[in-house]
């Protein structure tokens, strides 16, 4: 069942624990089925480099197990938190949650992360920060409410002394949104280094919302038409 879903967990989940992202069996990663609504997500406790796409499961919205293809295998215990994600937002099917070290340090301090550089654009911030989740215990309720709750904000958050959430249309793109996120942090951390702790120049919001593509590249005409749709 849904064995091109399943691969493209298995895939990003070992991509993510190979750069660096997440270490020692954390982190988790889910993608959602448009069309039965199933989720294909990690199992809990599980080394990625061993991991194949018969060791992902399904479950469906109310975390029933819909497939275990080996018998030992349970979801994340983190499940209700990506399923709070696909209630609340039906037009994302991809839900990242990573351990990057620079970022969880800023989500220890519960410090959402200014825009010190433009690519947080790209992450759908709407008040021009990585917004910080209040506090849950992993695995609860709590935690996927709060967390939920910061994502009304940004396609982004911090979850408060725990690590990174990115939500997108697809799998590929919320890791890649992860990944800004922890660059975003270093780079924050290294000038506030820099700086002897004092906070940097940030970008404003009102500047962030200026950007638009370059008027004066000249796009072949069936790009232009297919922009314009």
């Amino acid at each position: 069942m849904l064995e091109e879903l399943k691969k493209q967990v298995v895939k990003y989940a070992l991509q993510a624990d190979r750069s660096g992202l997440c270490k020692h069996r954390s982190g988790n990663f889910s993608v959602r089925d448009p069309k039965t609504g199933y989720v294909c997500i990690t199992p809990t406790g599980m080394d990625r480099e061993e991991m194949t796409y018969h060791d992902v499961v399904v479950i469906d919205l109310d975390a029933n197990v819909i497939e275990a293809e080996t018998a030992q295998r349970r979801p994340t215990s983190e499940s209700l938190m990506h399923l709070e994600v696909y209630k609340q937002h039906p037009d994302i099917n991809a839900v990242a949650h990573t351990h990057s070290k620079y970022a969880t340090a800023f989500a220890v301090l519960k410090k959402p992360l200014p825009a010190v550089v433009y690519e947080i654009l790209g992450l759908g911030c709407k008040e021009g920060i990585v917004p910080v989740a209040d506090f849950g215990r992993p695995g609860t309720p709590e935690l996927a409410i709060n967390t939920v709750k910061a994502l009304e904000k940004s396609d982004v958050a911090l979850m408060q002394a725990h690590g990174v959430i990115a939500i997108d249309k697809d799998l590929k793109e919320a890791l890649l949104k992860a990944s800004y996120v922890e660059e975003l942090a270093e780079i924050y951390y290294h000038t506030l280094v820099i700086n002897n702790g004092n906070e940097p120049p940030y970008v404003s919001d009102s500047e962030l919302q200026k950007w638009e593509y370059p008027k004066e590249i000249k796009l072949l005409d069936s790009l232009t038409r297919t922009s314009s749709k």
